[in-house]
């Protein structure tokens, strides 16, 4: 095969995936396993996920996909899926930090242990995955992490302001670690999604009002699908990407580039 069509495929990587049985993290495992990487998911719903495994080890058969039921707020239960990928023997060559999730709210509606629990699930648990997943990832020579980040956290979007001030320290986590790493053969990428149709995103584009608004700001005129975002982020674990780390990609229509 051309060299140059290999640097867009990943045969040889084994990608871990958080929040990988819906939305962006099930369209990003479905597009890297199109590339040829083995998978490891990781999502709460243990039974739900081993569905999508299955799905996905029909759908790919020429690739091992295999899955892990955890919630990765959880020290204990981070610690859990790094011990299961020790006994599979199959290091961690890519990981896409997915999990994640809000409250919306007034910031003075908050209570502590709400907007502590936004840290938790957006930060926290990425950046100890990050971590853990080191020694594993300086073993490859084109590894790679990317995080799904956020506009939210580049711009005013109204989910409120600790889901936004996650996803900006889960930018500049980003570069940090870009930085940091790059002396270890490790890229640290992020993507910055806008509105994506995905279960979390139904109920307030529900709203045909809301929905206007959110189109007349988006260039495209449309919502973003998951796949798309599993593109870009794909595209960053590629080794086509090799000189690229320390970005934040938004996905986003054209959202950011708007002006009047």
């Amino acid at each position: 095969m051309d060299s140059r069509l290999d640097t867009w495929q990943l045969h040889g990587h084994t990608a871990l995936v958080t929040g990988a049985s819906k939305g962006i993290g099930y369209a990003t495992a479905r597009e890297l396993a199109g590339r040829g990487a083995d998978l490891l998911l990781v999502a709460r719903d243990e039974d739900y996920l081993e569905q999508v495994r299955v799905e996905l080890a029909d759908e790919f058969a020429d690739v091992e996909v295999l899955a892990f039921g955890a919630d990765l707020v959880d020290a204990e239960e981070r610690l859990a899926v790094f011990d299961w990928i020790a006994d599979l023997g199959a290091p961690v060559s890519l990981l896409v930090n997915n999990a994640g999730g809000n409250q919306p709210g007034a910031t003075l509606d908050y209570r502590e242990e709400d907007y502590r629990a936004i840290f938790e699930q957006n930060l926290f648990s990425a950046f100890e995955m990050c971590r853990l997943a080191h020694p594993q990832l300086v073993q490859h020579a084109n590894a790679a992490i990317v995080n799904v980040g956020s506009v939210s956290g580049i711009t005013h979007v109204r989910t409120g302001a600790p889901y936004g001030m996650s996803k900006a320290a889960l930018h500049q986590l980003t570069r940090n670690l870009a930085a940091e790493w790059a002396v270890d053969g490790i890229r640290v990428n992020a993507v910055a999604p806008w509105y994506i149709r995905t279960q979390r995103t139904d109920p307030a584009l529900a709203d045909a009002d809301y929905l206007d608004e959110v189109l007349d700001r988006t260039p495209l005129k449309r919502i973003g699908e998951p796949e798309e975002v599993a593109a870009a982020i794909a595209f960053l674990c590629l080794p086509a990407a090799s000189y690229i780390t320390g970005q934040v990609l938004a996905v986003d229509g054209g959202f950011l580039s708007y002006g009047f």
